[in-house]
């Protein structure tokens, strides 16, 4: 998945399409794998916004990319541009994997793309999109959705998460969390997480949850429960639930196994180390629990991972 194609038209949201180019446009400091190629694809100069948009290449040269990105559609109470609906569609049968990222969903949908699957868009406009596309499982609650070849996000920050996403199916863990760091954001955010966080954890130490996390994650090794967490919080189960829910969007369980999954990515990606010594590492206890949760969490075993990611030279710079 070396090529990129931006979808541009008049009307896309300028947030989204920079955020995509941002991604994939900029190879992260001390990562040597060959880095994404990225073009924007028009039919004619186009308004992003504010912005004058001059397209590298016309609308058909979407069908060469191997990644097509559809960033937002600002007005979604009109359809989409048909020559941009039939280039999508073009591109993604042609074998392309398309994105769509917030309100893009709404030309995915009407390429026929979502049709018979789940997609998701920014909560906002969920409701329009399933009432226009009713053969669309239209689910309100996920950052992103991926089905494969086709992938919908929420909006803003989820739109950054799926970049991310497919930046770690392409090229591992490590790289993903490289590009993540260069752009000080979170580096992964299951996309099964709420979309709409009332409060996500600030960076102070005074935060219900601040001390606790940098705690958990020093201690994945370790079989925590979730009373052991609340007793660290001196806090009920309860309430370290409830307070869980509003900065992550899941529940303390959950948002341990997706910390633990992801050590052992790096692990895998990084060590040569058995896979029963990584589940002792991350609080599996066994290898038979880490490849349980790794295969259901990830969509691979362990091993197939690390063949996948280990076998690439270069990958980072030590």
């Amino acid at each position: 998945m070396t090529t990129v194609a931006l979808a541009v038209t008049d009307g896309m949201l300028h947030f989204e399409l920079s955020l995509a180019y941002e991604v994939f446009g900029a190879v992260p400091d001390g990562v040597t794998v060959p880095w994404y190629e990225v073009t924007v694809c028009g039919s004619a100069p186009v308004r992003v916004g504010r912005f004058r948009l001059e397209p590298d290449h016309g609308l058909d040269r979407l069908r060469d990319a191997d990644t097509v990105i559809v960033p937002g559609w600002a007005d979604v109470d009109v359809d989409p541009p048909a020559e941009l609906v039939e280039a999508v569609r073009a591109a993604h049968a042609a074998g392309a994997r398309v994105a769509s990222l917030c309100t893009g969903a709404f030309v995915l949908a009407a390429a026929g793309l979502l049709d018979g699957g789940r997609a998701t868009t920014h909560w906002a406009h969920t409701e329009e999109l399933a009432a226009r596309h009713p053969e669309v499982e239209v689910d309100p609650d996920v950052l992103y959705v991926d089905n494969g070849s086709v992938l919908t996000s929420a909006g803003k920050a989820a739109a950054m998460d799926l970049c991310l996403h497919l930046v770690r199916l392409d090229h591992g863990s490590s790289v993903a969390n490289a590009a993540a760091r260069r752009l000080v954001v979170p580096p992964h955010r299951a996309g099964g997480q709420a979309q709409f966080v009332a409060a996500p954890v600030p960076a102070r130490d005074d935060h219900p949850l601040g001390a606790l996390l940098p705690w958990v994650i020093a201690r994945l090794d370790q079989p925590l429960t979730v009373t052991d967490l609340a007793r660290r919080a001196g806090m009920s189960s309860r309430h370290l639930t409830r307070h869980f829910r509003a900065a992550t969007g899941t529940t303390p369980l959950q948002w341990l196994l997706t910390q633990r999954i992801r050590r052992a990515q790096e692990l895998l990606e990084s060590t040569d180390d058995g896979i029963d010594t990584i589940a002792t590492a991350t609080g599996m206890g066994t290898a038979t629990t880490l490849r349980r949760h790794f295969h259901r969490t990830v969509g691979v075993p362990p091993d197939t991972y690390r063949r996948t990611f280990r076998t690439r030279p270069g990958t980072m710079n030590p």
